[in-house]
């Protein structure tokens, strides 16, 4: 049985979301074909406006005007602190611990030259110049533990003015877990992140 043009069409476009396939896009298409007339408007008028979203154009977050409200906020950047994240998820995430007050920068992603991704990629250039712009004291980069993000943060280190503290988030054994259902690169970080008591 083929279903009616428009359901497909739903499905097609929901099925172009990373990490849901065609029974998953049915299922939600299939949802969404009993909302009410209403529902499907605001529904689409939500995802319409999506196209009219900017990214800040000093630290890459989603923002409604120029500058998100994070870089609008004076008192963050009185803080003297910057933290480096790949992706937005990863900002995302340090706000709601509720630990860090300072600004942000988000990459977009690690130096990988296999992939084509390189410091121009990434600017990289424009985050050391906002660094220098701002007067900023510390860097804490909280880029994600692999062979790329060692090297990207390597390479942060290196283009930095010496006069930065330049700090790496910890890495190691999760609250509540266990030793033994660790991997070695895990048990590593954690012992290379260990401090005193």
């Amino acid at each position: 049985m083929e279903l009616p043009e428009t359901l497909l069409n739903v499905i097609d476009q929901l099925s172009k979301i990373p990490g849901v396939g065609d029974k998953t896009a049915t299922r939600q298409t299939l949802v969404l074909a009993k909302w009410s007339a209403e529902d499907l408007m605001a529904f689409g008028e939500a995802m319409k406006n999506l196209a009219h979203l900017k990214s800040c154009v000093d630290c890459g977050m989603y923002s409604e005007t120029e500058t998100c409200e994070i870089c609008s906020n004076k008192d963050r950047a009185l803080g003297g602190s910057i933290c480096v994240v790949e992706q937005v998820t990863d900002c995302l995430a340090i706000e709601r611990s509720g630990n860090y007050h300072g600004l942000y920068h988000i990459l977009g992603g690690v130096l990988n030259p296999l992939m084509g991704v390189g410091p121009d990629e990434l600017k990289i250039d424009d985050f050391v110049k906002r660094v220098k712009r701002l007067e900023i004291e510390s860097v804490i980069l909280a880029v994600n533990p692999s062979v790329e993000g060692d090297a990207t943060c390597s390479y942060l280190k290196q283009v930095l003015p010496d006069t930065i503290e330049v700090d790496r988030i910890g890495f190691g054994i999760p609250m509540g877990g266990s030793l033994e259902y660790l991997d070695t690169m895990t048990i590593a970080k954690a012992l290379e992140n260990k401090k005193k008591m």
